[in-house]
């Protein structure tokens, strides 16, 4: 049996939590999943995760789980593990789940393969895909060992739109846990995404990237009205931040935020690997370079070989005729 974490703040769940579902449910192979919700109280997470009936829903409620913390949330899921007995316990790879797991599969002594792209095979019997050296390379992995194996999935990896839905609302269960308050020695701050001027890319729909090609800070206003006019967010590969056009917030890549949009747009973008490693599971990608041998066209749905200050401006125009 495979179990599913999902990751929830003040009841809304995080959108990465239906992407780990559809891993899941390729690793499971036909096979029923369980999902598990952690919360202060049961709230309306579990009701909306069984009705989409993709599997049994374990409510893990204790009040020392809110606001969120490391210890207090391997505390609580050592104890819903026992009481499911899963094979594998599936996280989305979002920044939460990067904080405590670690930390869980040190508790359980089990292994953790992180930041899983793809599944070969089912069941045990599934070797991991996952990349390393900033995505240079693709190690395929197989845990060994007893189960219970961890394993998180790359936001943009799965698409949750392929999340195979049942026709009737799923069994909810309440697991009893004890947690000892004395026990947690975090003192949590506010989440990184609600920071005064922090933008959380990882949310958006759509997002329109900028690389070297915009050429200076005095050019930005072009891509600007290009997202204003699609309503989309405004991001940015390393060079531009580090030179402080944009904020560090904005930066898409290895040592930014990853990304998974319906739809990237990449002006001017060369597409170094660590780059495509933020970015590469954007539903559709658009590039605008005037370097038809650039990187970024290997992995765009669209390119259009040519200069952006001529392209960009049409289109805005026709854009803002709808």
């Amino acid at each position: 049996m495979i179990l599913v974490v999902v990751e929830q703040r003040d009841g809304n769940l995080n959108p990465a939590t239906w992407e780990a579902v559809a891993g899941a449910q390729q690793l499971a192979a036909g096979a029923p999943i369980t999902i598990a919700s952690l919360g202060a109280s049961a709230g309306s997470v579990p009701q909306e995760l069984a009705a989409a009936g993709v599997g049994a829903v374990l409510v893990v409620a204790d009040p020392a789980l809110e606001p969120y913390t490391p210890d207090g949330h391997v505390m609580a899921l050592v104890q819903a593990i026992a009481f499911a007995s899963p094979r594998v316990v599936a996280l989305p790879h979002t920044y939460q789940t990067r904080d405590f797991a670690p930390a869980l599969a040190a508790r359980l002594n089990a292994p953790l393969i992180t930041d899983v792209t793809g599944i070969t095979g089912t069941g045990s019997g599934a070797t991991f895909t996952r990349p390393m050296f900033q995505g240079k390379l693709a190690a395929d992995v197989r845990p060994v060992g007893d189960p219970p194996c961890l394993v998180t999935f790359q936001m943009g990896a799965f698409r949750a739109d392929q999340v195979q839905r049942g026709a009737t609302a799923s069994a909810v269960t309440n697991v009893p846990v004890t947690l000892d308050r004395s026990a947690i020695r975090q003192v949590p701050e506010a989440p990184f995404q609600e920071a005064k001027q922090a933008v959380d890319l990882s949310q958006a729909a759509r997002i329109v990237a900028v690389g070297r090609g915009i050429k200076s800070r005095e050019q930005l206003p072009v891509v600007e009205a290009l997202a204003k006019a699609m309503g989309a967010e405004l991001a940015a590969s390393r060079p531009i931040c580090d030179s402080g056009w944009l904020p560090m917030e904005r930066q898409i890549g290895s040592s930014g935020q990853t990304v998974a949009p319906k739809l990237y747009v990449a002006l001017g973008i060369s597409g170094a690997i660590q780059h495509l490693v933020g970015m590469k599971g954007s539903r559709t990608i658009v590039a605008i370079n005037k370097d038809a041998d650039a990187p970024i066209f290997e992995v765009a749905d669209y390119g259009i070989v040519g200069d952006l200050f001529d392209i960009v401006p049409a289109l805005v125009a026709e854009l803002n005729k709808k």
